[in-house]
């Protein structure tokens, strides 16, 4: 009786980074700015930041922004150092408020008015996009291509009989931190704020047999 013989294969096995980009226009601005009040009378500072909040807010609705929130509210003590020794200047009160806006020409017009309302501080400006997972979307599958090529290129050097097949994907995004722009209120004033284009990027790894 003959015997038979099966004939077992042995894959290899390699673990590929691929990432992917994708640029779009942003098309909503997020803005963080306030009042700041220093003083040695807590309740006259509050009541002092309450009045230029609001008038802020005023000014704000007024242009036509709904999307207005609290971001911060912080009080806090006021030391400054006087050779070499704490000196308690009393006390500081800072209310930052978080508005978003979808038209972007019209971001340096909007700080400029909450400025010129009492405004004193501006945090950070943001350009976003509100729906950003179709851009993600396309940028994880432009990531697992260039993983894929790579492992083809890879393949093709050790001139293996077979393309390397993925057998596992791991998604190693993480949601983007907005990017702040840091801008002192001299450099606000009548100054033209460009978004610039937003990048979408996404990173995976994965694991091939060949």
């Amino acid at each position: 009786m003959a015997e038979t013989k099966t004939e077992h294969l042995q894959y290899n096995t390699m673990t590929l980074n691929g990432q992917g980009h994708v640029t779009t226009n942003p098309n909503t601005a997020v803005i963080r700015l306030g009042v700041q009040t220093i003083g040695e009378n807590i309740e006259a500072i509050q009541s002092e930041n309450a009045e230029l909040s609001e008038n802020v807010i005023q000014a704000l609705t007024e242009l036509g922004i709904t999307n207005i929130r609290t971001f911060q509210y912080v009080i806090d003590k006021n030391y400054e150092f006087e050779d070499g020794i704490r000196v308690d200047k009393g006390y500081i009160v800072r209310n930052i408020l978080e508005i978003q806006i979808n038209d972007l020409d019209n971001a340096g017009f909007v700080i400029d008015t909450a400025v010129n309302n009492g405004a004193n501080v501006v945090d950070f400006i943001s350009f976003e996009v509100d729906d950003p997972s179709m851009f993600y979307q396309q940028a994880l599958n432009l990531a697992i291509m260039d993983a894929m090529r790579k492992a083809k290129s890879i393949a093709r050097q050790l001139d293996t009989p077979f393309d390397p097949i993925p057998i596992r994907i791991v998604e190693n995004s993480s949601s983007p931190m907005p990017r702040s722009q840091q801008y002192f209120l001299r450099e606000i004033a009548s100054t033209p704020i460009e978004p610039g284009i937003k990048q979408i990027d996404a990173f995976v790894s994965v694991e091939f047999i060949f």
